[in-house]
C-alpha cells in the first residue's frame, strides 16, 4: 500500500468502534487535543513576530511567521488526525517534526547574544524538540507494517 492508496478515515461517523492498534483512546485523545492545543498557543507568537519587535527586518519577521505559521499548522493538523484515527497523520506528524527540529537549529545558530542563544536552548529543549520527538514516535508507530516475504525462508514455530 503506498500513500496514495491509503484507506478513508474511520472513526464515529461509520457507525461502529474502531479500534486502533498504534493506541488506546485515553492516550488519542490526550496527544490530538496537546498538538491541537500547542498549535493554537503559537497564534499570540505569530501576532508578536508579525508585529516585529523581536526582529531587525520586516524579511526577517516575514521569514520566521512563515516558519512558526507551517509548525502551528502542522501541530493543529497532526492532533485533529490524530482524533479522527486517520493513517494521514504519518504525513503531516513527519512534515510537523521536520519543520520543528529546523526551527530548533535555526533559532539556536541565529542567535545573537548570550541571553539570546540561552533562551533558544530553552524552547529547544523543552519544547520543539521534545513535540519533534512526539511526532516521530507518530510517524513510526503509524507507518503500516511491511508484509512477509512470500518466497522467503519461514521460521519454524
Amino acid at each position: 500500500m503506498s500513500v496514495l492508496d491509503l484507506p478513508p478515515r474511520t472513526g464515529a461517523s461509520a457507525g461502529a468502534s474502531v479500534t486502533d492498534p498504534v493506541m488506546d483512546e485515553r492516550t488519542r485523545s490526550r496527544i490530538g487535543h496537546g498538538l491541537i492545543a500547542c498549535g493554537l498557543a503559537l497564534v499570540p507568537w505569530l501576532v508578536v513576530l508579525a508585529a516585529g519587535v523581536l526582529v531587525d527586518t520586516a524579511r526577517e519577521s516575514l521569514t520566521w511567521v512563515g516558519l512558526d505559521g507551517l509548525e502551528a499548522v502542522g501541530l493543529v493538523a497532526t492532533g485533529l488526525l490524530v482524533l479522527w484515527r486517520d493513517p494521514r497523520r504519518v504525513l503531516a506528524a513527519s512534515a510537523t517534526a521536520a519543520l520543528l527540529l529546523a526551527d530548533a537549529w535555526f533559532d539556536t545558530t541565529t542567535a545573537t547574544s548570550g541571553t539570546d542563544l540561552m533562551a533558544a536552548l530553552a524552547m529547544a529543549a523543552a519544547v520543539e524538540l521534545p513535540l519533534a520527538a512526539l511526532c516521530v514516535f507518530l510517524t513510526i508507530r503509524g507507518l503500516p507494517r511491511a508484509p512477509r516475504p512470500l518466497g522467503g525462508p519461514r521460521r519454524s514455530r
